[in-house]
């Protein structure tokens, strides 16, 4: 017998993963990679515990369907239902060929308002298209039995009944299971966090297609709408400005100061001479360079170089273009 375990890593998804390993089922656990989670913390999860872990890009399906969640969004950019439906639904698709006979996940009934309550955890189980193939060893006991305890593959008894926000009895049998190493509760969904979540929306109102480069880079400096169609990226730090260079496309350019340090600057989009001043500008404004000295801009794109020579303005000039 085998289970697949969706699973982020978390001490919730680990202890889900542990309940049906101790009922003599095997389990593989499958971490869906985007570039809004990565796999850092599941990694490191499923080895702490020795358990097997298959990563999966699913960047192409789920932008997809962040576009237009059927469900909708949390407070910010997360799609919390439409979310962990796609992933029960992909992990109910490589049933098999894992040879696996149902799924789990670590969810819990009433720890989280809009994805957990008993309506959404309804949902997600019709809309995977898994329906009694989908057990939550955690809070099994508080939902309807479905087929593994139908069915005897896993027994009911040794399932949990938690319910609601504490982690006081998660933590507790992490203590009887010996786990005493597990990432705290938060942070790990980059489309919970209000800035990155205003950038995406930004991009994904301009852009028809978007690419897992431009998705990267929202992560990167301070971000500036120029125009419609048009955007800067300011680097904040040596790291940032190396980071912005790599992920520069062939029709991007790139503004440095000449001879004065300062940020590397990624414009991409429409251009014009007005545009590409206000970009020099700014690139100049957030350099060491003092306030009104005339500097010189470097402007680079396909190994061609163009040099602008602005006065430097201040950075409250532009503070109304910054997403």
């Amino acid at each position: 017998m085998k289970a697949l375990c969706v699973f982020s890593g978390g001490l919730d998804s680990m202890l889900a993963a542990e309940i049906i390993r101790a009922q003599g089922i095997d389990v593989l656990a499958l971490f869906f990679d985007t570039p809004f989670f990565n796999s850092r913390r599941a990694r490191k999860s499923a080895d702490y515990i020795n358990l097997p872990l298959k990563v999966v890009d699913i960047t192409e399906i789920y932008l997809d369907m962040l576009r237009s969640p059927k469900y909708g969004r949390g407070k910010h950019m997360n799609p919390c239902i439409d979310c962990h439906a796609l992933m029960c639904r992909i992990a109910g698709q490589m049933m098999a060929e894992e040879k696996a006979h149902f799924v789990v996940t670590g969810e819990v009934l009433g720890q989280r308002p809009m994805s957990q309550n008993r309506k959404s955890l309804d949902i997600i189980a019709t809309e995977s298209g898994l329906e009694g193939l989908l057990l939550r060893p955690l809070s099994a006991k508080h939902l309807c039995p479905t087929i593994p305890e139908q069915k005897g593959w896993v027994i009911r008894d040794q399932l949990l009944d938690i319910k609601g926000r504490s982690r006081k009895i998660q933590m507790e049998l992490a203590e009887r299971l010996g786990i005493k190493e597990y990432p705290s509760p938060a942070g790990g969904c980059l489309l919970t966090e209000e800035v990155f979540s205003r950038r995406l929306r930004d991009l994904m109102e301009k852009n028809d297609h978007i690419t897992r480069d431009r998705i990267e880079l929202l992560k990167l400096g301070r971000h500036f709408r120029i125009s419609t169609h048009t955007k800067l990226v300011v680097g904040r730090n040596e790291r940032e400005n190396e980071a912005i260079k790599k992920l520069a496309q062939g029709h991007d350019l790139i503004f440095q100061c000449q001879e004065i340090p300062g940020p590397v600057v990624l414009l991409t989009g429409d251009l014009n001479t007005a545009i590409l001043k206000k970009a020099a500008e700014i690139t100049a404004a957030y350099s060491d360079a003092k306030s009104s000295e005339l500097i010189s801009v470097k402007a680079r794109r396909d190994g061609e170089e163009t040099l602008l020579h602005v006065n430097v303005p201040d950075k409250s000039l532009f503070r109304d273009l910054m997403i």
